[in-house]
């Protein structure tokens, strides 16, 4: 029995060793930048490739490659041509995604820029990019990118823009580089971006779990200085040349502030270690976003611009869904189907409740969750009606958290765990 028990664990050690994947097995030290435009309307998606292009040095993860923490609503999964064998995924979601589920998109197409970011392959690759809407249905582009392709644009010799590091918590290649850019600064106002950069990095890295592995994050801002102050706010007529090209108004929405200008990004982070996109709009107007795997985007000057930049990124870094909804006729159904399980970690529709949070529920909690006088205080893990834009069909967590509102003075529990669940993917071998 002993001899037996032995001889499985060799096998079993054996295939793990086998099955284990390395870096340096299947990629180089160098950065794919792949630009897509995605476009279409309500009933129909299309993918297409744009561009590849390159640069020295590869500023993601090098663990984990062939997994990803979450579902997202797309992913790009790269394939080893010869066995089929997956060698890097990465899930997102995108301005575009959001859009499809809009009264517009039922009666226009439109099209929208998408950029991701991957290691450098040895050989050649097949890449499977996917979009998922809110019921499931999927659009899906294979192509293949061979890494001696003479059109990928070799852009390690462009000059960086200067930058700083606001936080270091050591080796790029170990930590998680987030890049922070001045959106509607001009040159004379990039010390005041780099105070309000500051604050946001500060701000961030006071809540947990971020605070708890702030050595595994860099902030670093990036001096990507506008032709003009502010930025554009079409409601009153105002347009301006900014780094980003930003603007509030988005899908007719007052308060919803982006930018489809997501390849100017990335030019603008060009050969400086970047993984994820906090953008500072030099305004005191309310409002922001935040996208999945995309970027954040909110306003410096507004007195909830702490709270907002963390509750921003808590969308663009842990993909987690807002905890508020509409009590007016403003409420968002069709950004969410009833029908489905969200992929959002923090929200559900009970139709795949195990998915979610059932195991940090104590067994005498009551489903749905009542809601209490003490709100602001009230961080026990239930299931509260209301949430993803909707009174009722979709449930929250908790009733106060920072994805919910700016009274929270924290994440709740069950936002705190999914957040920490993609910082240790991205830092830490999970096999």
């Amino acid at each position: 029995m002993r001899k037996a028990l032995i001889a499985s664990l060799f096998v079993l050690l054996a295939t793990t060793v086998a099955s284990a994947q390395h870096f340096d097995d299947y990629f180089t030290d160098q950065t794919l930048r792949i630009d897509y435009t995605l476009a279409g309307n309500s009933t129909e998606q299309y993918v297409s490739l744009r561009e590849l292009s390159k640069a020295d040095g590869w500023w993601g993860r090098r663990v984990n490659l062939d997994e990803v923490p979450l579902a997202g609503n797309g992913d790009l999964t790269l394939y080893d041509t010869e066995s089929g064998k997956v060698i890097y995924k990465t899930s997102f979601s995108s301005l575009f995604q959001e859009w499809i589920t809009t009264d517009e998109a039922k009666s226009i197409s439109k099209s929208f820029e998408f950029t991701l970011l991957v290691p450098m392959p040895l050989k050649a690759v097949t890449a499977e990019m996917v979009l998922r809407d809110n019921t499931g249905k999927e659009s899906m582009l294979r192509h293949t990118i061979s890494p001696d392709d003479r059109l990928i644009r070799d852009r390690s010799k462009q000059r960086a823009l200067p930058y700083r590091y606001l936080h270091n918590g050591g080796d790029s290649k170990e930590c998680i580089d987030v890049v922070i850019l001045a959106e509607g600064y001009t040159a004379a106002e990039m010390e005041t971006f780099y105070k309000d950069a500051l604050i946001a990095t500060n701000e961030i890295l006071s809540y947990e779990p971020f605070k708890s592995h702030a050595d595994k994050f860099n902030f670093i801002a990036i001096e990507s200085i506008s032709t003009d102050s502010n930025v554009s706010v079409p409601q009153d007529d105002a347009w301006r040349e900014t780094a980003v090209g930003s603007n509030f108004l988005t899908f007719y929405m007052d308060r919803y502030l982006t930018s489809g200008n997501v390849y100017a990004m990335y030019n603008l982070a060009t050969n400086i270690p970047c993984e994820h996109f906090i953008i500072l709009a030099n305004t005191d107007t309310y409002g922001g976003g935040g996208i999945y795997n995309s970027y954040t985007l909110t306003t410096a000057h507004h007195p909830a611009f702490r709270p907002v930049v963390v509750h921003e990124f808590g969308h663009s870094f842990g993909g987690l869904g807002d905890e508020y909804f509409y009590l007016t006729s403003d409420n968002n159904d069709e950004m969410h189907s009833l029908k489905h399980e969200p992929w959002e970690p923090n929200i559900t529709t009970l139709v795949d409740f195990d998915s979610k949070w059932a195991d940090m529920v104590e067994s005498d909690i009551e489903i749905p969750t009542k809601v209490t006088k003490e709100r602001t205080k009230n961080y026990t893990v239930g299931v509260y009606e209301g949430g993803g834009y909707r009174t009722k069909g979709i449930y929250r967590p908790t009733d106060v958290c920072r994805m919910r509102d700016n009274v929270a003075e924290r994440f709740c529990p069950v936002c705190e765990r999914a957040l920490e669940r993609v910082i240790l993917h991205q830092t830490l071998e999970q096999k």
